[in-house]
């Protein structure tokens, strides 16, 4: 069925609206139960209620972005239901429209719904995710002028070229507008056997992006040379203040379009970048899993002729299919983490058996 066809246009219309409708329902009890979560954290403490209401606003999407599929099922199971009971979905196949054409337009308003969200509002969620990240080291270390989100220093590694590799330490680190200050700084540069063939020690040191490391009271060590001392010495370095951050933050708190990079820096410097590059797999494969929850929905809920009963059980059996596929796909996905399986199958896997196993049973109801 085509997608700008009155019947098309219809029920992309009401997976559209039933969708948003399930959205905003759960987007209010999530955030009672964020909100009620933040108060009983913040008794006892000097925080206002307005820095409370902030951090469960911008903890929502973390939360939303588990159930989201959860949320297109449920609206799925709503649309469906709705149709048949109706009896809309009686007239459109017997106007001769198998279950494929009728389920077409809703899945290919549900595929490009999940593009939005991996390409629109997953940056959106991202950085309010960043920002809570940022208020809740704020909130645990008492200091409302904590930018990062680590007390153990920075320790991190930086490929400048294809034979060096640069080690960079430091004890401690705190932000003033876009500069970075850092403490006792060691900067190591070896080769890519690992060989030291300098270090660099400094007091302190500041970075920016325009002008790198500006390192004080510095020393010099290199192999087969005496201890040069400096008052300070200006050191090149590809490091942002953005790339440290993302050291410091979970994969959930990067943009869809900035994980490329970050995977590649990571992985250039040495790094294991499979948490990141399994988080940028599954927010590619999301606009899918999307879909195989609307072929899920529609094994249970669809249904020609509702005087047979049994609605509710199969409302439950839905959902409850739901749940537990969803149950399995992590456990896969934690097996991908691990390094068990390759990060592609553990990313995909449970969604091409859960869309085939779907579609065998529409199959076999279309049959019927």
């Amino acid at each position: 069925m085509n997608l700008n066809s009155i019947l098309g246009r219809y029920l992309s219309k009401q997976i559209i609206l039933n969708f948003i409708g399930v959205l905003l329902m759960v987007l209010g009890v999530v955030f009672i139960f964020e909100l009620i979560e933040m108060l009983r954290r913040a008794s006892g403490e000097n925080v206002t209620f307005l820095f409370v209401i902030q951090m469960a606003i911008t903890k929502l999407p973390q939360t939303i972005d588990l159930v989201f599929p959860f949320v297109m099922m449920i609206a799925a199971m709503i649309t469906f239901w709705r149709l048949s009971k109706s009896n809309e979905f009686v007239i459109i196949r017997a106007a001769g429209v198998s279950i494929w054409g009728f389920l077409t337009p809703i899945l290919i308003t549900t595929f490009i719904v999940g593009i939005l969200n991996i390409t629109v509002v997953n940056p959106i969620s991202s950085k309010m995710y960043e920002i809570y990240e940022v208020m809740d080291y704020r909130f645990k270390t008492r200091n409302p002028n904590a930018v990062l989100f680590s007390d153990k220093g920075l320790w991190t590694r930086e490929a400048t070229d294809q034979d060096t590799v640069l080690v960079i330490q430091s004890k401690s680190l705190h932000q003033e507008q876009d500069t970075l200050l850092l403490r006792n700084v060691s900067i190591m540069e070896m080769d890519r056997d690992s060989q030291l063939l300098k270090r660099l020690e400094a007091f302190a040191a500041t970075l920016d992006e325009k002008n790198g490391f500006e390192l004080k009271d510095v020393k010099v060590y290199e192999a087969g040379k005496p201890v040069v001392s400096l008052p300070n010495t200006k050191y090149k370095t590809t490091l942002t203040l953005d790339r440290i951050k993302e050291n410091f933050i979970k994969p959930e708190a990067i943009s869809f379009w900035d994980l490329p990079a970050t995977i590649n820096f990571y992985e250039k410097s040495g790094f294991s970048a499979l948490k990141h590059y399994m988080h940028y797999l599954s927010l590619l494969a999301s606009p899918f899993l999307l879909c195989a929850m609307i072929l899920i929905a529609a094994v249970f809920a669809l249904r020609p002729n509702n005087r047979r009963g049994g609605v509710m059980y199969l409302i439950v059996g839905g959902v409850s299919t739901g749940f537990i596929f969803y149950f399995l796909s992590q456990v896969i996905y934690a097996f991908g983490l691990n390094g068990y399986i390759p990060p592609f199958m553990a990313v995909c896997t449970p969604t091409i058996i859960a869309a085939l196993i779907s579609i065998t049973a529409l199959l076999h109801l279309e049959d019927g």
